[in-house]
């Protein structure tokens, strides 16, 4: 009888996973995502009202602040502010020494979480039979836990 066959490693040595998060790279980008927003929050609240709400920081390179406007008027009117953005930037520390605005629609808000309907009382049935059926003990668990919610949340609108 043969030793099992490892798995090659292709002259590397076998390693642990890593969180994604620890990793130099990510965790890099990660802290740069945060700066942005951090800054985009202080640098449109030196902006009006209507147009606070319109724009955003994309990007802090080579000293130009880059925004985003939905429509041409929106960064026409950034375009006004540019004094006052350069000198909120220079406050808080940011090396920039021109503003840039691009015109690109901005990503819509997340949708509301689709709410589900209740499970009906037959399906519950359904579920506690398959239950009893299985020798898995968590997963029987886990159908008699689902069967139990269904029952309650259908069992007011059957009254």
């Amino acid at each position: 009888m043969q030793p099992p066959r490892q798995r090659s490693t292709h002259g590397r040595h076998p390693t642990t996973a890593k969180v994604v998060g620890d990793c130099k790279p990510v965790a890099a980008l990660r802290e740069r995502a945060q700066a942005l927003i951090a800054l985009d929050e202080r640098l449109r609240q030196t902006l009006p009202s209507p147009l606070r709400e319109q724009v955003r920081l994309a990007d802090l390179r080579d000293g130009r602040i880059v925004f985003l406007a939905p429509t041409p008027a929106w960064a026409s009117r950034l375009r006004t502010c540019q004094g006052e953005l350069l000198a909120a930037a220079h406050k808080l520390g940011a090396q920039a020494s021109s503003v840039v605005v691009k015109v690109a629609p901005l990503l819509p808000e997340p949708e509301e979480p689709v709410v589900t309907k209740p499970l009906p009382h037959a399906a519950a049935e359904h579920l506690r039979k398959a239950a009893q059926s299985l020798s898995d003990h968590e997963l029987k668990a886990l159908f008699l836990n689902l069967a139990s919610v269904a029952e309650q949340s259908s069992s007011p609108s059957e009254s």
